[in-house]
This record gives structure tokens, sequence and C-alpha cells, in this order.
């Protein structure tokens, strides 16, 4: 999930030569965003009680307002592209208000926030200053810290425990109070295992340096929690950075080619069923 100070090779950002130039950029976008708020209360979901009803009739919220004005004077570009984004956008439309899981907290994240209105997103986020630094602009967005157990330089040797140790088993399928099992999140709040998640988004932490935390954790718990899902229906998990080594050996070992359901750039999105409904297996 992408972090307004740039920690990553593949960041970008925006820096017109001249400032008229930025100014027209920042009109354009206010325009954009407003014909986008006006299209989303014109439309079935949002009006007339359907998925993203129940808001101000056709006036502007403060949430509306604080995303636009956000988005409108931010040089930064979402680390996602708009079509990757569209994905999670596109499924949204169908399962919101739902409770969202989001690994990462960043500079898209109010824009996620603003996709589940009435539903939960909660954002979990390795670094507990650039929390604080976040949620001190955002008051509204809900985080949590998390200290990973893993580097990304181990993944190969993640593989062969999460092979030999019993805990790690798709059997045993639990997260919480887990020591045994390194892959497993077993340090989370009650909050994060108690909740029926509707879709996850693994967009991190940090996984491009040796010593970074990699998504190796991140990507089986999400499993776990898939599986483990009482609900009717799918999860929906959402895997960025596929083209990373890590990233897509990891998905294919817990996540499953055989629920992949679309890919999109470096976006894969998976539908699991939970675990009453497959074999003993992950894959």
């Amino acid at each position: 999930m992408q972090k307004i100070h740039n920690r990553n090779p593949n960041y970008q950002s925006f820096k017109p030569e001249k400032p008229w130039v930025l100014c027209l950029v920042v009109i354009g976008l206010i325009g954009g965003v407003s014909l986008s708020i006006s299209f989303l209360r014109s439309s079935p979901l949002y009006c007339g009680g359907g998925a993203w009803g129940g808001r101000a009739g056709n006036t502007t919220t403060a949430l509306d307002m604080k995303v636009l004005l956000h988005y409108a004077t931010s040089h930064v570009v979402p680390q996602q592209t708009y079509g990757e984004i569209s994905v999670s956008f596109d499924v949204l439309q169908s399962i919101a208000p739902c409770n969202i899981l989001v690994f990462g907290l960043g500079h898209d994240s109010l824009m996620w926030n603003s996709f589940n209105p009435r539903g939960m997103t909660l954002f979990l986020e390795e670094d507990p200053k650039w929390v604080q630094t976040v949620l001190k602009d955002a008051p509204a967005l809900r985080a949590d810290t998390v200290r990973y157990r893993t580097q990304l330089s181990e993944a190969d040797e993640l593989l062969r425990h999460y092979h030999s140790e019993p805990d790690c088993s798709p059997e045993k399928s639990f997260l919480r109070g887990n020591d045994k099992c390194r892959l497993a999140l077993n340090m989370l709040s009650d909050e994060v295992y108690d909740t029926e998640w509707d879709m996850i988004m693994v967009d991190a932490p940090r996984g491009y340096f040796a010593e970074a935390p990699g998504r190796m954790a991140a990507i089986y718990s999400a499993a776990i929690m898939a599986r483990n899902r009482k609900k009717s229906g799918v999860m929906h998990v959402f895997l960025h950075d596929v083209d990373r080594k890590v990233e897509k050996m990891y998905a294919e070992m817990f996540l499953c080619r055989k629920y992949l359901v679309k890919a999109v750039g470096r976006l894969w999105h998976f539908e699991i069923p939970p675990a009453t409904n497959v074999s003993g297996e992950f894959c």
C-alpha cells in the first residue's frame, strides 16, 4: 500500500515544470472527482436503498469533500493503476457495505475507505510512526500496527518450514496463538480474528529488499482467514505486485490458481470458498 514518503523504488510522483500546468491538473482532478461523485449518486447502487445508499441524499458529505480535496491536491500517483483499482471497485459495487481488511496504510487509504461507505475498513501497517502520521491527517481511518516475524530473505526457508510444521497445515487453520507456525500472523488484534472479512487486499508489507518483512505471512494468513470464513459465499482476496517472485510463488501455494478469477496488470483477484467447500489442502 503506497505511502507518501517514498521508500519504494517503483514509487512515482508528478512534478510539473511550470506552476500553471499544476493548476490545470488540479482543476481537472476536481472536475473529474466531482463528476465521479455525481455518477455514483445517480447509480442505483448509491441511491434508493442500494449497496451504497443511505447517505445524505444528493448532498456532498464531509467524507466526499475530504477525499476530493486529498486527491485533487496530491502530487503522488497511487501505486496501483486505474485498471488494477477498477477490479476491486467493481467487486465492491456488488458487495458493499462489507468488511474489508487492507494490508498497508498509505496514500490511497482514503480511497479504499470511501469505496466502502457504511462498511468497516481496517488497515494493517508495519510502521507505527507512519500510522501516527497518516491518522493525524485522516483520523477517520482505522489502522492497527503489525509486527511481522519474517524477512523476505527467508521466503524459501519458510516454505520448507510450512511443510514440516504441523501447526502450519491447512487442517489446523488457525492464526490466534499460533506461535509455532512462523507464517501465521499471531499478533493481530481480536477484532481482526473475530471479524468475518468479505474482502482482503494484500498490498503490504514491504517486499522489495532482503530485510523487509515480505508478504509471505500476509498471503498465508489471508488464505487461513478465507478458509475459516463462516459466511456463505466466497472471500475476495486481491494481491498486488504479482510480478515479483515471492508474491507469485506464495499466491500459487496458498491462494491457488484454481481460485484466480481475474488478473490485471500486477494485480490478481481470487475468490476463495470456505474450507467446508474444499479439500483439506490449500490448493
